[in-house]
C-alpha cells in the first residue's frame, strides 16, 4: 500500500493522536492515505470511532504495543 503521509504519535495520550490525524488528513486529496503509529492503549477504539464518524475508512490496522493504522481519505481518488 502506498502511504501518502506518516504520523508518529507514540507517547501521545488521548485525544492527541486523533487531533494529529484530523489535522493531517485535512491537507490530503481523496484516496490518499495516512499511516499512524500510536502507543496510547485507547487509540484503536478512538480511531475506529473517528473513522465511522468522519467516513474516512481504515485501510489496515495492527493491534500490538505500538498500534499501527492506515486511514484512507474518503471520496473518489
Amino acid at each position: 500500500m502506498n502511504v501518502t503521509r506518516q504520523l508518529n504519535c507514540r507517547d501521545l495520550k488521548c485525544p492527541m493522536p486523533i487531533v494529529q490525524l484530523a489535522m493531517a488528513i485535512r491537507d490530503l486529496r481523496a484516496g490518499d492515505t495516512v499511516a499512524i503509529e500510536a502507543t496510547d492503549p485507547a487509540f484503536l477504539v478512538d480511531v475506529r470511532a473517528w473513522s465511522r464518524m468522519t467516513g474516512n475508512p481504515i485501510a489496515s490496522e495492527v493491534d500490538a504495543a505500538v498500534k499501527q493504522v492506515v486511514i484512507r481519505k474518503a471520496g473518489a481518488p
